[in-house]
């Protein structure tokens, strides 16, 4: 089998047992991001002297006996993520020339588990989209077909994964961001609980939503990653000091006797029936590992989009107030005087949706207008949160589709704002409520993979990533790989 074709947990078992070596596997990936890699656009920027830098060290350190079970194994980061003496452009034009003078704190415990970065991935501006079309570097391609959207934010790591030019990427998810981009690209995403990863020079989007996490091919890659992204620290002051658990401890054992609910507003109108009929498979197969199912209300899901289209942007608003053209980031030509200066770079800096959310979250923040938008959304959100842990008092966890249609075209959405945010309507609401979700593959239609989404309760990842593990232990949709890039 080849190098690219293998899963985190097979590497770590094949340098372990010194079969290849860490230069060895970041030379073939490095060589696929250049070649195959070249045509999806997943990079933005690939750092191939630091990453063979820290593969010697990794295999330095194995000689020694010192290794850890991810040193060596290569992976990227997604370009929302701060890293020390690399571009880290937020997908943006407004930090095209930004180059981090520090590591977040995803990116230092990935370094202090000797992975090896091979660069930063491809995303949609600031994280603000659905399909990757509104990168300032272009677009990213499906690697499952090249007309379709790979699904965004975070596109450029879903792609990187599907098309095996890295085992695994970090992601952010604000309202879906790893989840659908996993499910469209057919490959297994985690958004942790709100809290458990800390933000820590992560570009910030929405910054009570946003949450980092891994995508991977497998649910155990996503255990072993996690183990090493979360984790209490104390410059992120929404990171929660709790104990990371051994995830990958977790993954054994059977599902006899697991509650499982589906939320009945998931499946009906607008749900395609490709994607039905892969869930009705999934809950046949859960049926069979001995859960059990029971149809559950989340009474308020219909306001989460409305909901989260005025608490993201107004939060975007108030954090991308600090780009402009002064102290970092674009500065246009010549400003006249300080207002022109202010106009100019952020009119030059942003995109075009970048700037529509951030107007709508002006708005929405403005004097007169607070009390009846941003107030009246957070008090919502309370009750898109009841409606979940009114449900967990029922079953442990809940499942239905991660996005209501498979992957759509390029511009099949660009004019129509409102039916692109559409797309996230079943992951939006975990993020309203702070839960962990994941989405792992669970079908085709036609070329296009199809992903399933499960729910779980505040930091019941280790649950979460068992009931994953256990559906791809019988099931093969997770080892499809795209034909151009098998």
């Amino acid at each position: 089998m080849s190098l690219h074709s293998l899963t985190i947990a097979e590497l770590s078992r094949g340098l372990a047992a010194g079969e290849f070596s860490s230069r060895e596997l970041t030379e073939h990936l490095l060589g696929r991001i250049e070649g195959k890699g070249a045509e999806l656009n997943a990079f933005i920027s690939v750092t191939p002297d630091q990453a063979l830098a820290a593969a010697d060290a990794a295999d330095a350190r194995r000689a020694a006996g010192q290794a850890g079970p991810l040193t060596g194994v290569p992976m990227a980061h997604k370009d929302i993520f701060c890293t020390r003496g690399v571009r880290t452009s937020c997908g943006s034009r407004m930090l095209d020339n930004f180059i981090s003078p520090y590591d977040a704190h995803v990116v230092e415990q990935i370094q202090a588990a000797g992975m090896v970065c091979l660069g930063k991935t491809n995303m949609d501006e600031f994280a603000m989209g659905s399909s990757n079309e509104t990168s300032y570097y272009g677009p990213v391609r499906n690697p499952w077909e090249p007309t379709a959207v790979p699904g965004g934010s975070s596109g450029g790591s879903a792609a990187a994964v599907a098309a095996g030019l890295v085992p695994a990427a970090t992601a952010t998810d604000t309202g879906g961001s790893i989840r659908q981009p996993a499910a469209h690209c057919g490959v297994s995403g985690l958004k942790p609980t709100y809290g458990r990863v800390s933000r820590y020079g992560m570009i910030a989007f929405a910054s009570s939503l946003d949450q980092a996490g891994p995508i991977a091919r497998t649910c155990e890659d996503m255990a072993l990653m996690l183990e090493v992204m979360a984790g209490f620290d104390p410059r992120d002051s929404t990171c929660v000091e709790r104990d990371v658990p051994r995830y990958t401890d977790a993954l054994s054992g059977d599902l006899t006797g697991l509650r499982i609910g589906l939320p009945r507003e998931y499946f009906g109108e607008g749900l395609d029936p490709a994607v039905a009929g892969a869930v009705d498979a999934a809950i046949d197969e859960y049926r069979r590992l001995g859960a059990t199912f029971k149809e559950v209300s989340l009474a308020n899901s219909h306001l989460a989009v409305p909901c989260y289209y005025v608490i993201a942007p107004a939060e975007c608003s108030a954090n991308l107030s600090r780009f402009d053209g002064v102290r970092f980031g674009h500065r246009c030509e010549d400003p006249v005087d300080l207002e022109d200066l202010y106009k100019r770079s952020r009119g030059e800096g942003f995109g075009a949706e970048v700037k529509r959310r951030i107007l709508v979250g002006t708005y929405a923040l403005s004097a007169g207008y607070y009390d009846a938008y941003y107030l009246k959304a957070q008090q919502i959100r309370r009750l898109i949160r009841d409606d979940f842990l009114r449900a967990f008092e029922e079953v442990d966890l809940l499942l239905g589709p991660a996005a209501p249609t498979p992957a759509f075209d390029f511009g099949e959405h660009t004019d129509d704002p409102v039916s692109m945010y559409l797309s996230d309507i079943y992951t939006i609401a975990v993020n309203l409520a702070g839960l962990p979700a994941l989405t792992i593959p669970a079908g085709f239609s036609g070329k296009r993979p199809i992903g399933l989404q499960l729910i779980g309760t505040h930091f019941d990842e280790a649950r979460l990533l068992q009931a994953g593990h256990r559906y791809q232990q019988v099931t093969d949709w997770h080892h499809r790989r795209p034909e151009a890039y098998a």
